[in-house]
């Protein structure tokens, strides 16, 4: 049987919540991120302002240069969070088969549904109009038979667009398909490739799954060239959890000294377990991320025995971290702090785990630890 997988995906999200919670923001540039006076950036922009170039991930200071009447409003994660158990709510009138990837996308496999209606185009359209009738929102759907050409065909026709890639068109979609929109392939790979002259699927198929395995691994080597050929066989995952739980902070001065860098990473590591206590998380690694005033970034984690979220026993690890990291009047502009390898449930922290790393700590010689460090 056919699979049939549509892609949801929320058009301009946050943006969008601010503009219908707040209706003089309505028709004009908002981006929601960080202050343009700060370090902060951008985690999405309405369409009025991306049309001036402004995008994800972009610094909030250049977002400001590239207009300078745009309205930037922090984030509101309580009423975004919110209105994604709306979705999911929703999603759940259609199928139980959901895979959520964010607050505002996720997969639904519908080729076996709740309303046994055959054509999942048709389903699309009825969920988009449950969206905008429920939460004065739009989104775009993508439909197909795999999660590749779902998620492609749900940002064809943006915003609120609905684009269905059928099994006899898709061979001449992916040939065409420029390569930095194959799924996996990031801004570095995608450079590579093209030195490569690999310039879209087609060129993909060409190049050779022995070739394209010699320059990018067996792994990705034979994803891409299956990829090319429109195979993707991964399923719809309900059970998809997440692997970390962190927080990282750009400050907008740089910090300087030891007790002050420390006073933050402890702030951060509360934040964190508090997160993993809530969820009923325990994780075993404990990662620490610096990134100096010059952009010079380190990451060094440690694992422990058992699984943890005990914020005595992480904070005790990050301070043994950052005895390897610190550099002397080093000024630091970021800090990061992350707990991941969830494992088994526990109900407290041994005090030997604390013993343990507090040795650790006051041990000289580095290959005796468990430190995975990360450039």
């Amino acid at each position: 049987m056919t699979r049939k997988i549509i892609h949801i995906d929320m058009d301009a999200f946050y943006a969008a919540i601010e503009q219908r919670d707040f209706p003089e923001l309505r028709g004009k540039p908002v981006v929601v991120g960080g202050s343009p006076t700060s370090r902060g950036v951008v985690a999405t922009a309405s369409y009025e302002a991306r049309k001036y170039g402004i995008r994800s991930a972009m610094p909030s200071a250049t977002a400001y240069r590239l207009c300078p009447h745009a309205i930037f409003m922090p984030p509101r994660f309580d009423a975004y969070k919110s209105v994604s158990i709306q979705l999911h709510h929703i999603f759940q009138q259609y199928t139980d088969i959901i895979e959520p990837l964010a607050l505002d996308e996720a997969y639904l496999d519908v080729t076996i549904n709740k309303k046994e209606e055959k054509s999942a185009t048709y389903l699309a359209k009825e969920i988009l109009v449950q969206i905008h009738s429920e939460t004065h929102l739009t989104a775009s759907a993508g439909i197909s038979f795999n999660k590749f050409l779902a998620k492609l065909a749900s940002g064809w026709q943006k915003p609120n667009g609905i684009t269905t890639i059928a099994p006899e068109q898709a061979q001449q979609f992916v040939d065409n398909l420029p390569i930095g929109q194959f799924y996996g392939v990031g801004k570095a790979t995608e450079n590579k490739m093209l030195r490569l002259g690999i310039r879209n699927g087609k060129d993909l198929q060409d190049f050779g799954v022995d070739h394209l395995v010699a320059h990018f691994g067996n792994k990705m080597g034979n994803f891409f060239y299956n990829l090319s050929f429109c195979n993707d066989d991964r399923i719809v995952n309900p059970l998809r959890e997440r692997k970390s739980i962190g927080r990282e902070f750009t400050f907008q001065c740089d910090l300087q000294g030891e007790e002050t860098i420390k006073t933050e990473i402890l702030k951060i590591a509360k934040i964190v377990c508090a997160e993993m206590e809530s969820k009923n998380l325990y994780g075993r690694t404990v990662q620490l991320k610096l990134r100096y005033a010059d952009f010079k970034t380190i990451t060094r984690s440690y694992s422990l025995e058992k699984p943890t979220n005990s914020e005595e026993t992480v904070q005790e690890v990050l301070l043994f971290l950052l005895t390897r990291v610190l550099v002397n009047h080093t000024p630091i502009r970021l800090l990061g702090v992350s707990l991941c390898s969830f494992g088994e449930k526990k109900t407290k922290t041994k005090a030997s785990d604390i013993k343990n790393i507090t040795a650790h700590r006051n041990a000289k010689a580095l290959r005796e630890e468990k430190i995975d460090t990360l450039l």
